[in-house]
């Protein structure tokens, strides 16, 4: 009998905010992403592990987490704090 699992993470756009990124110093929109990762079962994602949220830059491709509070007031303004 073979049993097959493993981990699935799917990003979702939830909109553009304005940031500066660390790496390459582009200002201006990114992407605010929220990645939820499941465990699956026989390719099926049936348990959510974990859900994390980031500003992704779309020049460099860097990624900086975003705390979970944070995320309303984001998307509110906008605007990300440095």
């Amino acid at each position: 009998m073979f049993l097959i699992f493993g981990l699935s993470t799917k990003s979702q756009l939830l909109g553009l905010v304005s940031f500066v990124c660390r790496v390459c110093g582009n200002s201006g929109p990114h992407q605010l992403v929220r990645e939820k990762t499941r465990f699956s079962l026989f390719f099926i994602p049936l348990i959510p592990i974990r859900t994390r949220h980031a500003v992704h830059c779309r020049v460099c491709g860097a990624r900086t987490r975003v705390p979970a509070d944070e995320i309303s007031r984001t998307l509110a303004t906008g605007a990300f704090p440095h």
